[in-house]
């Protein structure tokens, strides 16, 4: 367990706070009869703080982005099986006509 992992947990744990908040402050305005108008900006302030806490830990935790050309020394080659048992023929595609003839009226 990272740090990175360790904040995104605290990062939920603010998340998760800060909806008890808003559920305890709408209830609290029940009482007293007054309109909802939105959360306070404590809510508000814990919510962004949350927010980027977990965006943090998901660019952090998973690890190094790898490389995508084709041309990379990092990419590892994958084959199929020559194998024609897991070929599929039979497939909405053949509802198409073999030869498509478009004529482009002028």
């Amino acid at each position: 367990m990272g740090l990175g992992f360790i904040i995104g947990v605290f990062g939920v744990l603010i998340l998760f706070h800060a909806a008890y908040s808003t559920i305890q402050y709408r209830g609290l305005l029940k009482i007293m009869e007054e309109e909802f108008s939105g959360p306070p900006m404590n809510v508000v302030l814990e919510l962004l703080l949350g927010f980027v806490f977990c965006i943090w830990a998901a660019l952090t935790v998973p690890g190094n982005f790898l490389s995508i050309h084709p041309d990379s020394e990092e990419n590892r080659i994958v084959s199929l099986a020559a194998n024609l048992d897991f070929m599929i023929f039979n497939h909405r595609a053949k509802a198409f006509p073999l030869e498509i003839d478009i004529k482009l009226k002028h």
